[in-house]
């Protein structure tokens, strides 16, 4: 298939662009700064883009199968975080135009706010709080995608991120905000990737959200 990856040069995207480029994918790494990929690759094409402009991003989503999207955005203490919903309301703009209908994004665990309340103590009264700005933003993105019919959009929904590559492990799904009994409340980049990229040929979880975990 021919996807574009956007947040290519990000822990999590790198393990995607590499794994997507062993499966025998042609992939357009939409990057902020292109010397930031080392990956060299014959099917990988490195191109600079604003990921919160529609008219920039069209040209590259030209004859895609697929976009896939690992774009993280900082934690804001003084100012709201805004980066999920303006680059998502760019992308999807952008795939209309080029008539792109699969999309693949990643958020989090706990996106939606009363959704921690049972987590464990720490997470539910430091991290939680720490992150909120973020896990916010993300909510509203979730939010907005829900009212996208034209568009066969998935959310993947991770724990707290560890940056260690790809596993055999089984996955561990549930369409919700975390996996009740996952043991652990972290999970490999690796696998995270892996399990994106299976989506690319898997109707399961179409137009949902789906936190994921490994056994």
């Amino acid at each position: 298939m021919k996807i574009a990856v956007l947040g290519a040069t990000g822990q999590t995207g790198q393990y995607l662009v590499s794994q997507a480029l062993q499966s025998g994918h042609e992939v357009t790494a939409i990057v902020r700064n292109p010397g930031k990929i080392t990956e060299k690759h014959e099917s990988l094409k490195v191109v600079e883009a604003d990921v919160f402009s529609a008219d920039s991003l069209k040209a590259h989503f030209q004859d895609q199968d697929a976009v896939v999207s690992c774009l993280g955005f900082p934690i804001s203490f003084f100012y709201g975080v805004t980066g999920y919903t303006q680059s998502m309301s760019a992308l999807v703009g952008a795939m209309r135009d080029a008539e792109v209908s699969q999309l693949i994004v990643m958020t989090s665990w706990y996106t939606e706010p009363n959704s921690g309340a049972q987590s464990p103590f720490l997470i539910r009264n430091l991290l939680l709080p720490m992150i909120r700005s973020v896990l916010s933003n993300m909510y509203e993105m979730e939010t907005a995608l829900q009212t996208i019919q034209d568009i066969n959009w998935t959310v993947v929904r991770p724990p707290g991120l560890k940056n260690l590559p790809a596993t055999e492990k089984e996955f561990m799904t549930h369409e919700g905000y975390s996996v009740p009994d996952a043991i652990g409340n972290s999970v490999g980049r690796g696998d995270v990737a892996r399990f994106m990229l299976s989506l690319l040929h898997s109707n399961a979880w179409l137009k949902r959200g789906v936190a994921i975990h490994t056994k």
